[in-house]
């Protein structure tokens, strides 16, 4: 085995353990928070607290509390701000993406079956995709939309859509799972790095000045937040899905994956009402059944 081939094998180990390692971390801290939003008493009369709840972990109970205003200043210097698992996670996923992909190309990501192209051009592709994807979701953030959930979600569905059809139509079926999860992964990633870790820094740097800050900051950031946590299921579903064959193979797969979207994002819907004590089982129940009739659709229509 040549000195290159080695090195690269093991900088494959090391960022696949590193990447499902940080990503674990990142859900992990999306799930907590959220929960904790939806679940602390808000039913408190006061001008300095939002929400308070109580926790135990390892035989100790724990008091949180969510504050309207900033803490004292002593405190602003000891925050703990989550994020650098946001960005070894994307920064491991990138790596691995030039290390095992980019650099094998013309084997893992050109099928001549699909669409005859460079290897070149299929990087250029996949570069493409991230950043256009990025700028049309950010667009749609920043714009009127956003202040409509419904018709913002129909709008996401739409491009998730169009952006799986036309993936499966310029890389081989494998590749083309995995960019739609680049693409969700990385506007994630983009979430936290350009709108929630400036907005918070800002909102530190106003409180440390004795300054009010600016709560549409809270609001924008806890935005981006949500739509991180909604798109979980779905990411870690593509993560596995070099496991999926029979379902990556498939004639339609592109519409198999906006499905499992739909689905996970309702499975996680409930869980997000459940944290808030609103008991909304007949979104898991219809998440449910549906990923059962998805399975005897497929299996009718194999191919």
């Amino acid at each position: 085995m040549e000195i290159l081939t080695y090195i690269l094998k093991w900088s494959e180990v090391i960022l696949r353990w590193g990447h499902v390692l940080f990503a674990i971390l990142w859900v992990g801290n999306s799930f907590l928070f959220n929960y904790l939003d939806n679940k602390l008493n808000k039913e408190i009369k006061s001008e300095d607290i939002d929400g308070e709840g109580y926790l135990m972990h390892s035989g100790f109970f724990y008091k949180l509390t969510r504050l309207k205003k900033s803490p004292q200043s002593t405190y602003l210097n000891q925050l703990v701000i989550f994020k650098w698992q946001s960005y070894l996670t994307f920064v491991t996923g990138i790596l691995l993406l030039f290390v095992i992909y980019y650099y094998n190309a013309g084997v893992l990501m050109v099928d001549k079956r699909v669409l005859v192209i460079s290897p070149t051009t299929a990087v250029l592709y996949s570069v493409s995709s991230m950043i256009l994807s990025w700028f049309i979701y950010d667009y749609l953030c920043k714009s009127k939309l956003i202040k409509n959930d419904t018709l913002f979600l129909l709008v996401i569905l739409f491009l998730l859509t169009i952006l799986s059809f036309c993936l499966t139509k310029i890389f081989g079926p494998k590749f083309a799972f995995l960019s739609v999860g680049l693409v969700i992964g990385s506007n994630m990633f983009a979430n936290v790095f350009t709108v929630i870790i400036p907005n918070q820094m800002n909102i530190i740097n106003s409180s440390k000045k004795s300054q009010k800050f600016d709560m549409s900051l809270s609001l924008a950031a806890k935005k981006r937040s949500i739509h991180n946590n909604y798109s979980t299921f779905l990411v870690l579903f593509i993560m596995l899905s070099g496991h999926f064959s029979f379902l990556v193979y498939h004639k339609y797969n592109w519409a198999i994956l906006v499905l499992i979207g739909i689905i996970s994002g309702l499975a996680r819907h409930y869980f997000n009402l459940r944290g808030r004590n609103i008991h909304k089982i007949s979104f898991l129940y219809i998440s449910i059944i549906a990923l059962i009739i998805l399975a005897g659709i497929i299996f009718i229509f194999k191919t």
